[in-house]
């Protein structure tokens, strides 16, 4: 699933990501390949998981302000990530199932070849995440868990709400991501500090309603460096 490399959610390993470069602790397993790359805290569920979210930035141009929250909601799609370990960039891609309801979220990621590399599942103040052939790890922490298992850390509260184009930003303010109405793409850094960038959008087949198609996410992080995560989106299917 994925690649890692000299400088780049593609050659030198073996294939794309195997979503998890597992550092030097007995995970080389599931660390496929470094290749060049072509081209996620606290625990849900998070308070600002509401569909009465406000809009802070002006972007307008669309029918993204009638797009409505869903607290349950299935989503898949391809994500590449770029960070550094031990000094390196190191760069990684793959796919992702995300399934999440008000108790709890699962993540599974997944190689190129649709092989499952890790499942994280988050509930109540407890993630865990699993993989083929290692211990499961559990931390109250999903951004530590996934850092210390995969080498970069996977925003998984605030996807809950990214993945839809709500979230709380830098100043306290909830938003509401909408298609711009120029080329340019709606951008905005978040309360903890991830940049996210809304480059492009998908149109129901009703064409009511618009919903985030591609996210580019980046972050400085203490363990990972430079941290860069795009998300592309697939299919979703509210509940």
């Amino acid at each position: 699933m994925m690649q890692a490399s000299g400088k780049t959610r593609y050659m030198t390993r073996t294939a794309w990501l195997m979503l998890a470069p597992i550092r030097r602790s007995g995970l080389a397993a599931l660390a496929l390949a470094a290749v060049v790359l072509s081209g996620c805290s606290t625990l849900p569920p998070s308070s600002t998981s509401t569909a009465a979210a406000n809009t802070s930035t002006a972007t307008t141009g669309g029918s993204g302000a009638a797009r409505q929250y869903h607290q349950t909601i299935d989503v898949s799609g391809r994500l590449s990530i770029r960070y550094q370990q031990d000094g390196k960039d190191q760069a990684m891609h793959g796919s992702f199932t995300w399934s999440q309801d008000q108790q709890e979220t699962i993540i599974t990621l997944l190689s190129p070849l649709g092989q499952t590399l890790a499942t994280i599942n988050i509930a109540a103040d407890q993630a865990t995440l699993k993989q083929s052939g290692q211990p499961v790890r559990s931390a109250s922490d999903v951004d530590a868990l996934t850092v210390q298992a995969l080498g970069w850390p996977l925003p998984i509260a605030g996807l809950r709400d990214w993945l839809q184009g709500f979230g709380q930003s830098a100043a306290g303010q909830r938003f509401t991501a909408t298609p711009p109405a120029a080329a340019d793409s709606f951008s905005v850094t978040t309360a903890d500090n991830w940049l996210i960038h809304y480059t492009n959008w998908q149109d129901l087949d009703s064409g009511a309603e618009s919903y985030p198609k591609r996210i580019d996410l980046a972050r400085n992080a203490t363990q990972a460096g430079d941290v860069a995560i795009r998300i592309v989106i697939d299919s979703r299917q509210p509940h």
